[in-house]
């Protein structure tokens, strides 16, 4: 302590006299050795030894021994109570300068100084931002990547920094994305490849970030590390595999940027991924490629570019898949994917293996998920399509039966899509589906659901139309009669909702005069 006690002494006299620079090395040599011995013991001295005043003289005066100083003060930043004094003391603004120099250990002792200063203090943080320090926590990382402890230092002042939405709108406007995919692709050590997943993490919250991020490839080298760490039973790479997988995750979801996306390419990207791990890969990836999948297929733009690049085809080649979450997310993407999209719905709706696919499926029960989407794609064939050639290939799959179930469904988004199908398709051709809407007792479901009070007004109006193309057919044209439909319309023309009386009164009126004509016909 009497040794420690005349270094301080020391530094407090000279601290400003660049001409005795090898006694204020010597003495901030025996600061650090005081401190490695007794942290705790050293404290109450260095607290009223005036020491930070002398220190932040060496900074900004004294190059030659501003290195050890910048070392002294990360020694001391090591303890609480020191941490409090360095803030009073105003040592932030006078180290961050410091981080603009090309000495490599004088970046390294600034950076740890500055990191265990401010860590855990959020005005402190946003005021480091407001200085620059993301400038130059970017160019370090740019010139220096290959030194380890410095790459380190930088990164953790990242992580400390990733959350503050002031920092992520500076960093958006560098190449961060590009330099943090370098860094992930080259390390090797589980506390690295940690520490930059979490910096990913925070910067994946920014929309910017994250398309910058894409265009650099990250979700690529994640899926490298997570093949490169497949089946491992060791619990570090096991949480590096479930880091990587909620980065994935936390990548693909979310449609801000889904048209941009598509653009860059991403899609077979996703593709590629599903197809390296669909047997025995992540599930989470999976369940996360697949949902972006079908986000990505939502917007016009992007169905018209994933159809043209043959993405549809891809997705069919993956329907071989057994796994009954990864087929319901799959038949999700192919119906969006042919929604109000003809040519690609009737390309798919003549193709047989899918269309027995999809009939396969229909029978699932056991697989409600499933079964449903299946239903779903079939009316999406059929109404987008409006192809004669479609309306023949579903009736030879034997399709048709399912999709007259459909129209009893629980959910009335399902029913409504199936009437619609139908009655679409019984407009383009009822002789070739007239057989099967006999043997289904399509016309009796109809009745029912015109009766039913709890049925909706939707449902009921197009129910209603699709039994007005019904009456085309002498068959179903008896049928209608014979359940006593006139009824049931006279009573719908007096229904709360208007567009369902307005249907109703049409309809009745073709029955009218449809059942008139046939009598008149009539020898």
């Amino acid at each position: 302590m009497e040794s420690l006690k005349k270094h301080l002494e020391c530094l407090k006299l000279c601290g400003d006299e660049t001409e005795a620079h090898n006694q204020i090395l010597e003495s901030l040599d025996g600061v650090l050795l005081a401190l490695a011995e007794d942290m705790h013991r050293c404290s109450s001295l260095l607290g009223d030894s005036g020491i930070f005043p002398a220190l932040a003289r060496i900074l900004e005066h004294n190059p030659r021994c501003a290195v050890k100083a910048a070392q002294v003060l990360a020694e001391i930043a090591k303890n609480e109570e020191m941490k409090k004094l360095c803030i009073e003391a105003d040592l932030v603004l006078i180290l961050v300068p410091q981080l603009k120099s090309t000495d490599e250990e004088m970046l390294l002792h600034t950076g740890r100084a500055i990191g265990r200063i401010c860590y855990e203090k959020r005005d402190l943080q946003e005021e480091l931002v407001k200085l620059g320090v993301i400038t130059s926590l970017v160019r370090i990382l740019t010139e220096y990547p290959e030194n380890e402890a410095l790459t380190r230092v930088d990164l953790l002042a990242l992580c400390n920094l990733a959350d503050l939405d002031s920092a992520k709108e500076a960093l958006s406007k560098t190449n961060i994305a590009e330099l943090l995919v370098k860094q992930l692709r080259r390390a090797e050590k589980h506390e690295r490849l940690e520490l930059i997943i979490e910096v990913l993490q925070a910067l994946v919250q920014n929309d910017a970030l994250k398309m910058q991020l894409v265009e650099t490839g990250v979700h690529e080298a994640l899926s490298e590390i997570l093949l490169r760490l497949q089946g491992s039973l060791r619990a570090e790479d096991t949480l590096i595999v479930k880091a990587a997988s909620d980065l994935i995750v936390s990548l693909l979801l979310g449609d801000g940027n889904c048209i941009r996306m598509v653009q860059l390419g991403i899609v077979h990207q996703l593709l590629d991924l599903l197809e390296k791990h669909m047997d025995n890969g992540d599930v989470s990836i999976q369940h996360a490629a697949l949902s972006a999948l079908r986000n990505f297929a939502i917007p016009v733009a992007n169905k018209i570019q994933m159809l043209e690049e043959g993405v549809a085809e891809r997705i069919k080649m993956l329907l071989r898949s057994e796994m009954p979450p990864v087929q319901f997310k799959l038949l999700g993407t192919l119906r969006m994917l042919t929604d109000g999209q003809a040519e690609a719905a009737e390309i798919l709706g003549q193709d047989t293996t899918l269309l027995n696919r999809l009939v396969q499926w229909c029978n699932s029960k056991d697989q409600a998920g499933v079964c449903g989407e299946a239903n779903r794609l079939l009316a999406s064939l059929l109404s987008h399509s409006r192809s004669q050639e479609v309306v023949k290939a579903i009736q030879q799959a034997q399709g048709v039966k399912h999709l007259v179930s459909m129209t009893t469904s629980e959910y009335v988004i399902m029913q409504n899509e199936a009437l619609i199908a139908l009655a679409i398709a019984s407009a383009i051709n009822l002789e070739v589906l007239e057989d099967s809407f006999k043997e289904t007792k399509l016309v009796q479901n109809l009745h029912k659901l015109l009766q039913d009070e709890r049925t909706g007004p939707e449902v009921k109006y197009n129910s209603m139309n699709l039994l007005c193309n019904l009456l085309n057919s002498g068959d179903l044209r008896q049928e209608i009669e014979d359940n006593n439909f006139k009824e049931t319309l006279e009573t719908l023309c007096s229904y709360s909702n208007a567009s369902v009386v307005n249907q109703a009164v049409i309809t009745l009126q073709i029955l009218k005069d449809k059942s008139q004509n046939t009598r008149i016909s009539s020898p």
